[in-house]
Parts: structure tokens; C-alpha cells; sequence
């Protein structure tokens, strides 16, 4: 059994989806972004699935088609930790390799900010998206393939 790797995309909010589609042309990879509908994604290299506007659709969709060797991209720490689970590697959006080893601390960081939120408290520091960022994810993505 030969898995074919794809990259899976949590596609909603997802900031790198031109860089990750450009990559996987270089390197002859399927993309499959998952969206909800209130996201209309058309481009013409990706299979687009589209799920229902709920909550966790996207991320169940993501979970339910990702097999072992895959790249899953998401900014959702819940979703990396199911597809890392699952075999898959796990990518941030910010070019974050999501692992075994480091998937803790960001699911204790999401449970402290959730509590921080249910207590009144915000985050002001919400800072624009720099292009370091995005040489960064790129350098991630092709460091994944490279590492089957």
C-alpha cells in the first residue's frame, strides 16, 4: 500500500492557499481545499470540497479524508492534533510544523486564551501578516515533501 501524499487544506481563513498551490504544481502534488460555504473557493489546480456552514464541518471533512503521510495545512490546533493522530504531518499557517513533541503547548495556549475570553478578556495584539510569514510557510512545505 502506497499512499499517494496530498496536501489537505483548512481553506477557510487560510492566508498561504496561492503558495501552497504554486508548491504543489513544482512538485506534482494533489491540493484539496475544504471550505464551508460561505467561503467560495475556485482555483484551477485544487479539488475544492465544499461542507456545510457549521462550526466543525470543515475540520471532520479534513480529519475524515487526511491518511497517513499527508500535509495537512490549518491554523486550527484541534484539527492538527487529530490529523497528527492520524499519521499526518501537520503545518501552520505562519509555517509552524505542528508535532508530536510541540502540539501540547499550543492546545494550552488556545485553552488559556479560550478561558481568557470567557472571563471578559481580549486580545488586542492581533498583528497584520508579514511576508517573513509566508517565506517561512513555504520553507515548512517544502521541508514536509522533501521529508516523506
Amino acid at each position: 500500500y502506497n499512499h499517494v501524499m496530498k496536501i489537505i487544506v483548512d481553506a477557510d481563513a487560510c492566508p498561504v492557499k496561492a503558495e501552497i498551490i504554486k508548491i504543489a504544481k513544482k512538485h506534482d502534488i494533489e491540493v484539496i481545499m475544504v471550505c464551508d460555504t460561505a467561503h467560495v473557493i475556485s482555483d484551477d489546480y485544487s479539488k475544492v470540497i465544499t461542507v456545510d456552514k457549521g462550526s466543525d464541518s470543515a475540520d471532520f471533512k479534513i480529519i475524515n479524508i487526511s491518511k497517513p503521510g499527508d500535509i495537512i495545512v490549518t491554523g486550527d490546533y484541534g484539527v492538527a492534533a487529530m490529523a497528527l493522530s492520524k499519521g499526518a504531518r501537520t503545518l501552520g499557517n505562519s509555517g509552524v510544523i505542528y508535532t508530536n513533541f510541540n502540539i501540547d503547548s499550543f492546545l494550552a495556549q488556545r485553552h488559556l486564551a479560550k478561558e481568557n475570553r470567557r472571563k471578559g478578556g481580549r486580545f488586542t495584539n492581533i498583528k497584520k501578516r508579514t511576508s517573513e510569514e509566508n517565506i517561512n510557510f513555504t520553507g515548512s512545505l517544502i521541508k514536509l515533501i522533501h521529508s516523506k
